[in-house]
């Protein structure tokens, strides 16, 4: 059936070797865990952790990163498996490929697009909300007009014409990529070390300032509710069961479906194997290393934040300024605040680098138009495709409110999460002699219960994430069917080597 051929390990590290398609071999295993470090410490962590907290887990939210952590953690062993077998751009892309065939590569594929483009615009919309807690510091202000979306994210949430700064902070990071990937890596290793001191001090000063009371219960109690003005804000897993409350023990599920958004880093540095100097030992340990630091400290902050200020005051786009602002540490503030605002630029770099690799991966199948695969002469990077992320990436920003941004981004990476699940399985049993540099334990076991974790999280997300979902992948189908199909390398190979053997 020709839209489950499967493209062979072998063919596709012959097609990354191609001059006009090779990108430069510059990354190595400190590279890759800090590009994974500095694209997992962002937006989730410095903005959702207080959504999350105030709607759905209150202090809980720690336990929410757990699960979500727990969940990352084991799609990680599959990813680390597969991105060692096989070190071609494009990561679960790549592997659906060569593991299940045409057909759920694309959707995979199409599925990831949304995932790192919609994920920058989330990112930037998280940098805007710091821009003016920082510019508000120094006395200053944006007109609302222009540094807020048309469409608010909460009934008395401020709206304006177009979100400009979030905007154009993604131009700016696209321009940076067109450069090159080395100038990329040292960017991000510098501030991921800003980053990452950030993180400590709002620990180590936060720490005195925790009150007792205001993490207790850990868990708030249920209370009848709802998510939203329409049926359509509610958790799917909640739906189908009838269940009408807020926070309790399901609430810790619906705030890991929400902070799942800080975990989204690991997949990225799989989406770098083609650029990586020794991918079948750099890929493990990059991606293995940045989660596991990032669940430390992400619960740890989670903790402090909840902590100082209770939990139904953290809901704003700035919570970690908010929280630090009630302590009367008006200077440190300022500095933390400063801080992330340049720390979340890099995330908005990393993501829009995450995308421009996938689907430079699919141009070069001729899934899409190859066009699109083309290299720059100088820089060899994947400047047409950069540049078109950002511009779709920058409307999004500048047009949308951050949490219908932030859900649609989980959706996507957790149903990644499924497939790359499934995938190890199949290729374990397909091409059972594969050389394998990392091989995930517990195998049939792991594997699947990755994938029912994934998709346990995935219910939890709202019904109205899950119809905006649905109709992208109807587009993707509709698209694949339309063209991808036909103008697929692997098919045409395979019809000229059947014409050939029948001649």
């Amino acid at each position: 059936m020709e839209i489950m051929r499967r493209k062979p390990v072998e063919q596709a590290i012959r097609d990354s070797e191609e001059p006009e398609h090779k990108l430069k071999k510059a990354l190595g295993a400190l590279d890759l865990t800090v590009f994974g470090i500095g694209v997992i410490i962002g937006t989730g962590i410095f903005v959702l952790t207080g959504q999350a907290a105030a709607n759905y887990a209150g202090p809980g939210v720690a336990i929410s990163f757990l699960v979500s952590g727990f969940a990352c953690a084991l799609a990680a062993l599959c990813y680390a498996e597969f991105a060692s077998t096989v070190p071609v751009a494009g990561s679960a892309y790549t592997f659906s490929y060569v593991g299940l065939g045409e057909f759920i590569a694309w959707l995979i594929g199409w599925d990831l697009i949304l995932e790192f483009t919609v994920g920058a615009a989330t990112v930037a919309k998280g940098w805007g909300g710091y821009l003016d807690s920082v510019l508000a510091t120094l006395g200053l202000e944006i007109p609302a007009a222009l540094s807020n979306s048309p469409v608010a994210s909460a009934p008395d949430a401020p709206v304006g014409f177009f979100d400009l700064p979030a905007a154009l902070i993604v131009v700016a990071m696209a321009m940076v990529l067109v450069v090159g990937i080395t100038l990329s890596s040292r960017v991000n290793q510098v501030v991921t070390a800003l980053k990452l001191l950030l993180v400590l001090a709002i620990i180590a000063i936060g720490v005195f300032y925790i009150d007792p009371q205001n993490l207790t219960p850990v868990i708030p109690p249920a209370e009848p509710g709802s998510y939203g003005e329409t049926a359509l804000s509610t958790p799917l897993f909640l739906q189908v069961f009838g269940i009408e409350t807020t926070f309790g023990f399901l609430g810790i599920f619906t705030g890991a479906a929400l902070v799942f958004f800080a975990y989204i880093g690991f997949d990225v540095v799989a989406t770098t194997s083609e650029e990586a100097r020794n991918p079948q030992r750099d890929l493990p340990i990059g991606i293995l290393a940045s989660l596991g630091i990032c669940t430390v400290l992400y619960v740890v902050v989670s903790i402090i934040l909840t902590g100082i200020l209770p939990y139904d005051q953290l809901g704003g786009d700035a919570p970690v300024a908010d929280a630090l602002a009630s302590t009367g540490l008006t200077g440190f503030n300022f500095i933390i605040s400063l801080g992330i605002l340049v720390g979340l630029t890099v995330v908005v770099m990393i993501l829009l680098l995450g995308q421009s690799r996938v689907a430079f991966a699919m141009s070069r199948d001729n899934l899409l138009p190859r066009w699109f695969a083309r290299v720059h002469p100088v820089y060899r990077t994947p400047y047409r495709l950069t540049i078109i992320t950002a511009v779709v990436a920058a409307l999004l920003t500048g047009f949308l409110p951050l949490n219908a941004l932030g859900e649609l981004v989980n959706i996507g990476t957790l149903a990644a999460f499924v497939l790359v699940s499934i995938s190890v399985l199949v290729l374990r049993r397909s091409q059972p002699d594969l050389p394998r540099a990392f091989r995930a334990p517990l195998v049939p076991l792991l594997p699947i219960v990755s994938a029912a974790v994934s998709f346990l999280v995935m219910t939890f997300l709202p019904l109205e994430t899950w119809l905006r979902f649905g109709a992208w992948m109807l587009l993707g189908v509709v698209v694949y069917f339309l063209y991808s199909k036909n103008a697929s390398r692997l098919g045409r190979r395979q019809r000229e080597g059947s014409a050939n053997n029948d001649a």
